[in-house]
């Protein structure tokens, strides 16, 4: 299923336009979940700039138009973080139980 995910840009955009295109990705970190998503932006990202690139302006707008009808995030990325744990309490937002007597 994971496998299927990280193909789904070029099924969407078609083998027809990936014929001429040589890919190597290497991810690193996260779980495997984090690293498919990875690869599919990666792969949707990279389709977008070499049209951009090397072919006209018309047919990168067609792929990327592809990718955005079907799922935003294979073009932009998600910006939530894990936010750091401050003094005080357990947590990043959490604090400790104030007690008055």
């Amino acid at each position: 299923m994971l496998r299927l995910k990280a193909f789904e840009p070029i099924l969407l955009a078609g083998r027809s336009r990936f014929k001429d295109i040589d890919m190597r990705i290497r991810v690193r970190g996260g779980g495997k979940t984090s690293q498919i998503y990875a690869i599919r932006q990666a792969i949707a990202k990279a389709l977008v700039a070499y049209y951009q690139k090397y072919v006209d302006e018309a047919s990168k707008k067609e792929v990327k138009d592809i990718f955005a009808r079907y799922d935003r995030t294979l073009l932009v990325a998600d910006p939530r973080r894990c936010e750091p744990k401050k003094f005080g309490g357990r947590g990043a937002r959490a604090r400790f139980q104030k007690s008055y007597r």
